[in-house]
């Protein structure tokens, strides 16, 4: 029998970052993405630490208890893959398997990209690795899906930060359910757009109910998570996407890399991000950007919270990965 999730905060980069942690052996860094906390890996915990390993989920910089740097430019991905780094030396390591989510996924394909001599091997859900900045830039998403495309939406300072921090409950409600294989509008995925004179909370209702993979407990944990910002709960989240024609700008140099170690990509058929531009060429020729894919795995019917939808699924298909590694248990 493994130990119970152990919380604390550890000093990274110069921010202080929470993480939850269990199990021993080879470190494993489970990355949450937007707009969660390490709470969304809470079903990874206990079979990945049976298996062998010890398991590290952070808040990210900027989420939840983490600390939240002022500075918008304090969220790019070089300061977030930073992170990434200083908390494997920081938990006494020296390497560590980077598994990452939605926003996590960005950071840790980049993670693998520019630093294979501390990233062993690297998982990818819902996000492929769209190298190297991440994701496609504003100055592109807005010719390809116009200017209520979610993403150039976040870029309004203070805008949608206020509308999801009113009710942070009601918030992650409608984002958990909108984003879900459940939702029943999701049956054909498409980009998430804003209709001018709308606001981001009017394109994602409160569910009825909650779908069988979240309780209302699940929600109140994301919440409380949150509670510590204030009115500025979700601006360093949101950060993150106020980096995005950044990051292509100082990941330049790194252009025409690829991901040198053994990978893992888990994703969702009903995922809001299969139906971005091109995404279905990339999935399908994921081989060419990281030669030593090990499997690229799809889950029917599962929406975009991967590892909370179908958890069983991914955590088989991770213990797989993990164990047949070089180094693993």
């Amino acid at each position: 029998m493994t130990d119970t999730i152990k919380h604390r905060f550890i000093e990274v980069n110069g921010v202080r970052l929470h993480v939850a942690e269990q199990g021993e052996g080879p470190l494993v860094l489970l990355l949450h993405g937007f707009p969660e906390s390490w709470y969304s890996w809470r079903h990874q915990f206990e079979p990945l630490a049976r298996a062998g390993f010890r398991v590290v989920a952070p808040d990210q910089r900027g989420y939840a208890r983490s600390e939240q740097p002022a500075d918008p430019s304090a969220y790019s991905l070089l300061h977030l893959v930073g992170d990434v780094v200083g908390l494997v030396h920081a938990l006494g390591e020296e390497q560590a398997v980077v598994v990452g989510h939605d926003w996590g996924a960005p950071v840790a394909w980049t993670s693998a990209l520019l630093r294979p001599d501390v990233v062993r091997a690297v998982a990818g859900l819902s996000v492929p690795p769209v190298l190297p900045g991440g994701m496609a830039p504003p100055s592109v998403t807005r010719r390809l899906y116009g200017d209520g495309f979610y993403q150039l939406y976040f870029q309004r300072p203070g805008v949608a930060d206020a509308e999801l921090a009113q009710d942070p409950a009601s918030s992650f409600r409608r984002i958990l359910f909108s984003g879900s294989g459940d939702n029943p509008n999701v049956e054909r995925p498409r980009p998430w757009t804003i209709p001018e004179g709308l606001s981001l909370l009017d394109t994602v209702p409160e569910p009825k109910e909650l779908p069988g993979w979240l309780t209302e407990e699940d929600v109140q944990a994301f919440a409380e998570d949150y509670a510590g910002h204030g009115e500025r709960a979700f601006t360093g989240p949101l950060n993150w996407y106020r980096n995005i024609e950044r990051n292509q700008e100082l990941l330049a140099p790194f252009r025409g890399r690829g991901i040198e170690v053994p990978a893992l990509y888990v994703y969702g058929d009903r995922d809001m991000v299969t139906s971005m531009a091109g995404m279905d060429q990339l999935i399908a020729g994921l081989d060419r950007v990281a030669p030593k894919l090990h499997r690229s795995v799809r889950l029917p019917g599962c929406g975009h919270w991967t590892q909370q939808e179908r958890p069983a699924e991914v955590n088989a298909a991770l213990v797989d990965f993990l164990t047949q590694l070089p180094g693993s248990v």
